[in-house]
């Protein structure tokens, strides 16, 4: 079913079943502001930044939110899955299109693999006997045949799994603020809200060292735009969309600004460390037996639910470059069920990969992998910003149609949004450990460059702009 505003045969990726339902689509957007981030990473930045990772926090979720109401004007102006890709296509032009569409796809490869091995050492928590390997495999396995099935099973798998994070975070809340209001447990004594500041004040480590880690919170909020790529299978996008963007706020307030607060005023922020998740830390200061094991299920339950939605936004995006000729044609086809299948399986392979990779490689390679997908994210938000600031110029001047669910601000706000990403990529190129995915990622944009002329020299007509093809007057 075509958008209101566009004719059929001008949406690539139709087809597609509209299979998930505003429930669904809801806690798509709530499970993807909540990962692995959160649960694990917090730990080392809060050691580095103190309770003023809250800030950070914060910050950075301000400039998400300005980053997903640019989306949602452009998802109502047309609505197509692989979204990302074809707006970088429209109004920037056939190679950014092609580019971020290959650059998102490389993000959630890179995840997957990173998840799957994350995901093995979770379960050796419980099952130490079982070798890594099988774990990783069966969860490839389970995850590969429900994407398969249809896309409503996918939306149903990522409720549940979102239903756990997030029962998880109101938990560990609703206790921490048990434990600060009547005292009990074991850190009656010593939770406090004064405990914010009380040990060297709120910025402890001095605010550069603060800023440094906004990097590491970027990619907390990885997958945040997920629910743009599940435009085209929605089953009523003009309202299931703004409604699953305008929570993000309390979402954002609630699960990361909320949870950390209650933590750094339940455990002192000395107490933490890299390696060490928060919400493990805070159960065992206040005396949960079971902490550790409610944790680790519930990281687990993250790691799967990202591996999950790599494999979902892989064939999709892979179908949406094969549709304007920047992937192989193959991929083009969608299976009896109405999912691309192809596209999906060769995603898996290349997870399946990494799984045999890590065994090689030191354990700092996760580190490398997430700064990775951070660099490829942060690519993917630009352009999303910046082709919101195109939109809006072709909006007044009356070359294409109002959206429905305009941004707040115009473009001012995808404005501060592209100067506060640009900052925190002028961080990751000043530290030396994050470095890496800078080459990486120039490495990855010279390999693109060589496929976009080898395209250009077999069919030129890929390589041109088509202004005709989705521009209406208005």
């Amino acid at each position: 079913m075509a958008s209101p505003q566009v004719d059929t045969e001008s949406v690539p990726g139709e087809g597609y079943e509209r299979g998930l339902n505003s429930r669904q689509v809801q806690m798509i957007a709530i499970g993807g502001a909540i990962g692995v981030g959160l649960f694990l990473g917090a730990g080392a930045n809060i050691a580095k930044a103190g309770p003023s990772l809250i800030v950070m926090y914060a910050l950075a979720g301000v400039i998400i939110f300005f980053i997903m109401r640019a989306l949602g004007e452009l998802l109502l102006y047309r609505p197509v899955s692989g979204s990302f890709a074809e707006y970088s296509r429209e109004f920037l032009g056939p190679f950014f299109g092609y580019f971020t569409g290959w650059t998102y796809w490389l993000m959630w490869v890179v995840t997957g693999m990173a998840e799957l091995t994350a995901a093995a050492i979770y379960i050796n928590f419980w099952f130490p006997a079982i070798p890594q390997w099988t774990s990783a495999l069966v969860f490839l396995v389970i995850l590969f045949g429900a994407n398969l099935i249809s896309v409503k099973l996918f939306g149903e798998i990522e409720f549940w799994f979102s239903m756990v994070k997030v029962t998880a975070i109101i938990g560990m809340i609703v206790i921490g603020l048990g434990v600060l209001t009547l005292g009990f447990s074991q850190a009656g004594d010593t939770a406090a809200v004064s405990n914010l500041w009380a040990f060297d004040g709120f910025f402890p480590k001095g605010i550069g060292s603060s800023l440094m880690t906004l990097q590491g919170v970027m990619f907390a909020y990885l997958a945040v735009e997920l629910v743009g790529v599940t435009a085209g299978e929605s089953e009523n996008p003009e309202k299931t969309l703004p409604r699953a963007i305008n929570t993000l706020p309390w979402r954002i307030a609630l699960f990361y600004v909320g949870a950390l607060t209650v933590i750094l005023c339940v455990v002192k922020w000395t107490e933490f460390s890299d390696g060490v998740s928060p919400f493990v830390k805070a159960f065992a200061v206040i005396g949960i037996p079971a902490g550790a094991g409610i944790v680790n299920f519930v990281v687990l339950t993250a790691a799967l639910s990202s591996c999950n939605s790599g494999m979902y936004s892989t064939g999709r995006m892979l179908r949406n470059l094969a549709d304007n000729g920047e992937a192989p044609q193959v991929f083009k086809r969608l299976s009896s069920t109405k999912t691309p299948a192809l596209g999906i399986a060769t995603s898996v392979f290349f997870m399946g990969i990494g799984v045999v990779l890590n065994y090689t490689v030191p354990e700092k390679a996760f580190g490398y992998v997430t700064s990775v997908a951070t660099a490829a994210g942060i690519w993917t938000w630009l352009m999303i910003l910046v082709s919101h600031v195109l939109y809006r110029r072709r909006v007044v001047t009356g070359r294409l149609p109002a959206s429905s669910f305009p941004a707040p601000g115009g473009s001012v706000c995808s404005y501060i949004a592209i100067a506060f990403l640009l900052f925190v990529t002028v961080l990751i190129a000043i530290d030396a450990d994050a470095r890496i995915c800078l080459y990486v990622m120039a490495g990855w944009a010279a390999a693109l460059g060589i496929g976009w002329a080898v395209l250009k020299s077999r069919n030129l007509q890929v390589t041109r702009r088509d202004e005709g093809r989705f521009e209406k007057v208005g």
